[in-house]
């Protein structure tokens, strides 16, 4: 037998005690560990034993940590200051690994504060729209900078393209918002009776439709139903082409994505929403007029009467801000589609995400711009 093998750790039940004798260390830790169980299931966990260390030899972590598991954590803390031949080094390992043990491996958690939960929140989302609108900043400087490199030269421009997205963003979307505006013309004549009739000047339900769909209701519309329909269909057309590597091809063969795909969708609905923000202001103003006419008891001459009297300003505000709409839905539509990873669950995401975003800008501008002619006097 080696000395190795002479000197192996073990437990010698006496008449007088435990007597834990030789080397404690990792390799004896397997002859350890059967004696150590063997023990614990002869003499169960509530024997009172005496022990004596006086025989132990050599010791590391592994058989400290028996030692702890065969004894206790409070039985051998003790034991450690009362055995007269344990050597300090020796005492330090095992109130080391005494104190390691008596702490938990996985922390416990603690749920954070309902407050502490809403702020963080809060900040990861304040972080995420910044993230994003520097994102979308970055993006209109890339369509400006393109365009202007392209718009000096007539043999890049693509007007096939061009007029394919003016007949899918504009064409086909005027029974939409002319249905939609004239069916909110109507609601809002009824509001402006309803409220009015008690002062006796229902006739100026003329000068609030006018006002309302001049200014606001026709554009404010118009872009909505644009930035669901429309943005949409950027997004996830765009984004298909990513998720089918064409994105990579047409830049594999040099050629500009911006320029292909992004700037006819920008010029398409930069000449489609103007188009759209008047047919929604006429159909709104001849939704009202019907109601008008048909509850109210205003002739249309009456009504035509007092429509000529509004200011041309208020048609030229609604108006203005419509190429302003138009450029944010697309860029915003066609960035989407650029941020699509390749499956179909991003393609998914990313046009919620864009239509989400469209209507929320377009709301935004439109709160700004209406402090701003407010305050301009228009």
């Amino acid at each position: 037998m080696s000395p190795g093998m002479d000197r192996a750790g073990r437990l010698d039940d006496r008449p007088d005690g435990l007597h834990i004798a030789g080397d404690w260390t990792l390799a004896h830790y397997a002859k350890l560990r059967s004696q150590v169980d063997a023990f614990k299931a002869q003499t169960g966990k509530n024997a009172v034993l005496n022990i004596d260390l006086g025989e132990l030899n050599t010791l590391d972590t592994a058989g400290a940590a028996l030692l702890v598991e065969l004894l206790g954590a409070e039985n051998l803390a003790r034991l450690t200051q009362e055995a007269p031949g344990l050597s300090p080094a020796r005492q330090a390992l095992l109130d080391t690994v005494i104190r390691a043990m008596a702490e938990p491996l996985t922390p416990e958690s603690h749920a954070p504060s309902p407050l502490v939960t809403f702020l963080a929140r809060t900040g990861e989302g304040v972080e995420a729209f910044l993230r994003q609108q520097r994102l979308l900043l970055g993006f209109i400087g890339l369509i400006l900078s393109s365009l202007i490199a392209t718009i000096w030269r007539p043999g890049r421009w693509r007007i096939t393209a061009l007029v394919a997205q003016v007949q899918q963003t504009g064409l086909n979307a005027v029974g939409i918002v002319a249905l939609l505006t004239f069916l909110v013309g109507a609601v809002v004549a009824f509001l402006g009776a309803t409220v009015l009739q008690n002062f006796g000047a229902t006739i100026y339900t003329v000068d609030l439709i006018a006002f309302s769909f001049l200014r606001e209701f026709g554009v404010l519309l118009a872009a909505i139903l644009l930035a669901g329909r429309t943005a949409s269909a950027f997004t996830a057309q765009i984004g298909s082409m990513k998720a089918n590597e064409e994105i990579d091809a047409l830049r594999a063969l040099g050629l500009s994505t911006v320029e292909l795909l992004v700037l006819p969708r920008v010029l398409a609905l930069l000449v489609t929403l103007p188009i759209l923000a008047f047919i929604g202001m006429l159909s709104g103003i001849v939704g009202g007029a019907l109601v008008c006419l048909l509850v109210l008891d205003i002739s249309a001459l009456q009504f035509v009467t007092i429509l000529q009297g509004v200011p041309l300003k208020h048609f030229l505000v609604g108006l203005s801000k419509a190429p302003l709409f138009a450029f944010f839905i697309a860029a915003i539509g066609c960035l989407e589609g650029f941020k699509v990873s390749g499956s179909a669950q991003s393609v998914g995401e990313h046009t919620t995400s864009s239509v989400v975003q469209s209507i929320f800008m377009v709301i935004l501008l439109d709160a700004i711009a209406a402090l701003f002619f407010m305050e301009m006097g228009w």
